[in-house]
């Protein structure tokens, strides 16, 4: 069996082109222009790139881009202010503040701070809660990409099996309450899972999130499963630094019947969906209909 690539890259290109077409309608229609403003706290530099990154797709698509980049030194009581008067700001309709954030600073309390309306990241608490009792939230946008994804290729996801190997708050948690709410039957699974291997050879969908290079093998894959993997790893071989995912990607893609790649799966997702998200906040913000296809 050759598994079928999942190809992120054209996916995204394909959300961020219906995002670009809903956002024109807004313009046209409504005289309405959805605005993300991204908050960035320091200097890190994996940081200031994913900041430019956001910028540029949020400008491609046709949204306003709000940057808003501070000193490392910025006091708590500084940057929950600015917080403030983006809630505020009616032009503004999601807000991002870049993580990590420099250790002075307490990462709940500021992301707890944002309008949960204007969280596209989806990780105030109340979106977390409204996620989890499977009421409307902004949901986090990996896990949304990854649902997209699975939907796309399946059709229908209830009935299936599905194993989630992580447990963080931002991808394995939500990913796993939004498997519930298209009726799959989830198992989460992490580093301490007993017969680890066991549990994902019953997989039909298999979402490795856990943060470990190259964990999840081939012989741990369901055959025909689906293997849809979050994992970003950067390590050395023969000399050379290599981006490699949570799963070993050819032993597993010569048993599973679909899976996505590293780099050039799920990641470009992450950014497809942050626009998304920004477009379903400012379409709730409006009283208009949400963008089908884009959400939860």
């Amino acid at each position: 069996m050759v598994a079928k690539v999942i190809d992120g890259k054209a996916f995204a290109a394909n959300v961020r082109a219906q995002v670009a077409a809903h956002v024109a309608r807004l313009k046209e229609q409504n005289g309405i222009t959805p605005g993300l403003a991204v908050v960035l706290v320091g200097e890190d530099p994996a940081s200031k790139v994913y900041v430019r990154n956001k910028h540029a797709s949020t400008i491609e698509v046709g949204m306003e881009s709000f940057e808003h980049r501070l000193p490392a030194e910025t006091s708590e009581a500084e940057l929950l202010a600015l917080i403030d008067r983006l809630n505020g700001d009616p032009a503004v309709h999601g807000i991002l503040v870049q993580l990590p954030l420099p250790g002075h600073l307490n990462s709940e309390l500021v992301i707890n701070r944002i309008d949960p309306a204007k969280d596209v990241d989806g990780f105030h608490i109340s979106n977390v809660g409204l996620l989890g009792t499977g009421q409307k939230s902004m949901v986090p946008c990996t896990p949304l990409g990854c649902l997209m994804m699975l939907r796309d290729h399946h059709g229908k996801l209830a009935g299936l099996n599905a194993v989630v190997v992580g447990r963080s708050n931002i991808v394995g948690k939500p990913m796993a309450q939004l498997l519930l709410g298209d009726s799959c039957t989830v198992t989460i699974a992490h580093s301490r899972t007993k017969d680890l291997a066991e549990v994902c050879r019953r997989a039909d969908i298999l979402v490795a999130a856990v943060g470990r290079p190259e964990m999840i093998t081939g012989d741990m894959v369901k055959p025909g499963a689906t293997v849809i993997d979050v994992g970003i790893n950067r390590i050395e071989r023969d000399g050379k630094a290599k981006l490699v995912g949570d799963v070993d990607y050819d032993s597993a893609a010569a048993v599973a019947g679909a899976i996505t790649p590293v780099p050039g799966g799920v990641g470009p997702m992450t950014i497809a969906c942050l626009l998304a998200n920004t477009l379903t906040a400012c379409c709730r913000a409006n009283g208009l209909a949400e963008p089908e296809g884009l959400t939860a």
